[in-house]
């Protein structure tokens, strides 16, 4: 099993000296990855539900403070000589595919091939407006295009494309990714859309646990999702044990919380063992890669949790 952390992308937790002390952390404590999350303008007040949080209330403050993804990964990668940096994920059309293609080669050229490409679609209209992205409808077609787009880019000695939204013709493109023959696609999303561009498009999966249309939040509802994909892969002519299974947790908690209707513990809360069972089972159904959003307010909170993770709960995983 590979573990990743979900860093923090707002002040005051996302400051030079706040980072460069989360990284060290992380690597100090076994942790295989950075994942840094997406958003350029979130809106003071969400037009669209979001996802992942019961009642679709978007989880941050009005204040609109938030590192841009690409440039904070490229920033991270100079902190360590280890760990990848992982999109976690990248709403996809929002940005230019040419400049973003090149944007991530170069972090991938400069850290010496330590990039995932983690690709969502977005589920917020108005950043797409702010943004001048393309039109939030066809949210799903744009980034199927885009990332076909990048690896023409990151692949071809002399790439052109043609497609509904973008195309060139013989333009030159260096340097290349050094990972061959791309950085790793991961896509994010938990339905059968995404499941389907995992199957055309990616060499990963990378979810959330919490989607409430869509939850991943038992070993069981992970293994059946899991198992859907294979089948997808099949049907398609590929081989499932190639596609890269991932998961993103944001509600790792180290206390015995409750569903207060059911009484039940949420996964990934409660005793480190009680954790170390839910990641046990979760990898028995597949899971390679697990991604948390360890809580705290502070450097030291954090820190402290990281450590017990790594002391009492990654050491007890098989």
């Amino acid at each position: 099993m590979r573990y990743g952390y979900g860093i923090a992308t707002r002040p005051p937790l996302a400051t030079p000296e706040t980072v460069a002390r989360l990284a060290a952390e992380a690597e100090a404590c076994g942790f295989s990855a950075l994942s840094v999350a997406d958003h350029i303008l979130p809106p003071y007040d969400a037009r669209d539900p979001y996802p992942y949080t019961v009642g679709g209330a978007p989880p941050w403050d009005r204040s609109g403070a938030v590192l841009e993804q690409i440039a904070y990964m490229a920033f991270l990668t100079g902190l360590s000589k280890t760990l990848r940096v992982i999109t976690g994920v990248m709403v996809v059309p929002l940005r230019n595919p040419a400049v973003t293609a090149k944007m991530i080669a170069t972090i991938d050229y400069l850290s010496n091939g330590r990039v995932t490409v983690g690709c969502g679609v977005g589920w917020e209209s108005a950043e797409f407006a702010a943004t001048g992205a393309a039109p939030f409808a066809a949210r799903g077609r744009v980034t199927d295009e885009y990332i076909r787009l990048w690896k023409e880019l990151w692949t071809a000695e002399r790439p052109a494309f043609k497609g509904e939204f973008v195309s060139f013709a013989d333009l030159p493109f260096a340097p290349k990714p050094v990972q061959k023959p791309h950085p790793p696609i991961w896509i994010g999303g938990e339905g059968d859309a995404a499941l389907s561009r995992t199957v055309r498009l990616g060499d990963g999966w990378y979810p959330i646990n919490s989607n409430g249309r869509h939850p991943l939040n038992t070993p069981e509802r992970y293994g059946a999702a899991n198992k859907r994909l294979d089948d997808l892969a099949r049907a398609a002519g590929r081989d499932p044990a190639a596609i890269d299974r991932a998961l993103i947790v944001f509600d790792y908690d180290e206390r015995a919380a409750e569903n207060i209707e059911t009484g039940a513990r949420k996964a990934f809360t409660g005793t480190h063992i009680q954790i170390a069972d839910d990641i046990q089972r979760y990898r028995d159904h597949g899971l390679e890669h697990l991604t948390l959003r360890i809580p705290g307010r502070t450097v030291d909170e954090i820190a402290g949790h990281m450590e017990r993770f790594a002391d009492r709960v990654a050491s007890r995983v098989r």
